[in-house]
C-alpha cells in the first residue's frame, strides 16, 4: 500500500490541495485586486466625481471662465462647432484631418517598426546597427527637431506626418525587439530540433510570445502619436484638431481649446478600447500565465 502526503496531494484536502482548488484565474487577484464589474464602478465614480468638482468650481465662481469656463459651457460650444464649424472647416473635416494624419503616420511606422524590432530582436548585427540610432533620438522631445522637419521637408503634409512617425516609430520598434526575448529558448531548440524552418519557429513560437508586447508597443505609440499632433499641427497648418487648439489659445477662446483636448482624447481613448478588445481575441493567455 502507498502512502500518500496530504499536504502535497490536491485531493487529499491538504495546503497545495487548498491552493489549488482556489487558485486565481488572473494574477491581480492574488492581491486582492478588484474584478472587471469592481473596477468599471471605480472608472464611473472617479469620472462622474470629476466633473462635479469641475461644475462645482465653476459654479461658485472660484475660477474665472475665462481660465476654467463650465462643462455647461464646453458642451454648448461643442454643439455650436459641430453646427457651424471652425474658421470656415467643417468640425468633422477638422476630425477627419488629424485622424488621417496621426493613423497614417502610426500604420507606416508600424509597418517598418514591427519586422525592424523583430529583426533586431533575433540578429544581434541589426541589433547593434539601429539600436544606437533609435536610443539617440528616442529621448529628443518632438518640439527638439521640428525645426529640421520643416528645412528638409517644408512645410506640407510631410514634414507633419513625419514629425508624427518618428514619435510612434522608436516605441513600436523597441517594443517588438524586446517582445522577441519573450520566447523561451528552450522552445524555439525544440521546434528547430522536430526539424522546424526557420519561418516556422518565428510564426509559432516567436509570434505568439512577442504578441502581448507588440500590441502593448503599439497601444504606447498612439499615444506619442497623438501627443504630438498638436506640434505637428503647428507648422502651418489651416486644419485639424491641434489646428484648431492652438488657434483658439491664440484668441484665449478656452471652451474651444478644453473641448478640442476632449475630442482628441475621446478618439485616442476609443483607439485603446480597440486594442484592448484586439489583445483579447489575439493574445488570451495575456495576464493568465
Amino acid at each position: 500500500m502507498t502512502i500518500q502526503d496530504p499536504v502535497a496531494t490536491p485531493k487529499a484536502g491538504g495546503l497545495l490541495g487548498r491552493l489549488a482548488r482556489s487558485r486565481p484565474t488572473r494574477p491581480g487577484e492574488i492581491y486582492g485586486v478588484p474584478g472587471q464589474g469592481n473596477t468599471l464602478w471605480l472608472s464611473a465614480v472617479s469620472i462622474a466625481l470629476f466633473f462635479f468638482v469641475w461644475w462645482l468650481v465653476t459654479a461658485m465662481g472660484w475660477v474665472k471662465p475665462l481660465f476654467v469656463p463650465s462643462p455647461l459651457t464646453i458642451v454648448e460650444k461643442f454643439v455650436s462647432v459641430w453646427q457651424t464649424g471652425y474658421t470656415g472647416t467643417p468640425f468633422l473635416e477638422h476630425v477627419a484631418i488629424s485622424t488621417a494624419r496621426v493613423f497614417g503616420a502610426f500604420l507606416l511606422a508600424c509597418a517598418i517598426g514591427l519586422p525592424l524590432g523583430l529583426a533586431m530582436g533575433m540578429s544581434p548585427v541589426m541589433r547593434g546597427l539601429f539600436d544606437p540610432p533609435i536610443e539617440f533620438y528616442r529621448p529628443i522631445p518632438p518640439l527638439a527637431y521640428l525645426p529640421l522637419m520643416i528645412i528638409w521637408f517644408g512645410i506640407g503634409e510631410t514634414s507633419k506626418i513625419l514629425l508624427i512617425f518618428l514619435s510612434v516609430f522608436a516605441p513600436v520598434v523597441l517594443g517588438a525587439r524586446s517582445g522577441v526575448k519573450s520566447a523561451a529558448i528552450e522552445q524555439i531548440h525544440a521546434a528547430y530540433s522536430f526539424g522546424a524552418t526557420r519561418w516556422q519557429v518565428m510564426r509559432h513560437v516567436i509570434m505568439p510570445s512577442a504578441m502581448p508586447e507588440i500590441l502593448t508597443s503599439m497601444r504606447i505609440g498612439i499615444g506619442f502619436g497623438w501627443t504630438t499632433l498638436v506640434a505637428a499641427e503647428m507648422v502651418a497648418a489651416t486644419k485639424g484638431l491641434g489646428y484648431m487648439v492652438l488657434s483658439a489659445s491664440q484668441f484665449l477662446q478656452t471652451p474651444v481649446v478644453i473641448m478640442g483636448i476632449f475630442v482628441i482624447a475621446c478618439i485616442a481613448f476609443a483607439f485603446d478600447l480597440l486594442m484592448r478588445f484586439v489583445e483579447r481575441r489575439l493574445v488570451p493567455w495575456k495576464g493568465r500565465m
